[in-house]
């Protein structure tokens, strides 16, 4: 999955499967550099999309997508 770069400070990057609706989040590691990558399921793009647009990414992933029962997660790496 092709990840995107976000300007945050705590998500380094995001990348989206429209097909198999998955999100996956890259946070920023203790280094600054890339850290642990976490897998959502049944995503809705527009909450990809909208997390895009976000003026503050982190904010918007708590907000609408951490902790929420109808994306359950795992994490990766």
């Amino acid at each position: 999955m092709e990840h995107v770069r976000v300007t945050s400070s705590n998500i380094y990057s995001v990348g989206y499967d429209p097909q198999k609706h998955t999100l996956e989040i890259r946070f920023i590691g203790k280094d600054g550099k890339a850290g642990s990558l976490y897998s959502y399921r049944n995503v809705p793009q527009r909450l990809y999309e909208g997390l895009l647009k976000a003026p503050s990414k982190g904010e918007y992933f708590s907000m609408f997508i951490k902790d929420n029962a109808q994306y359950p997660f795992r994490r990766v790496t």
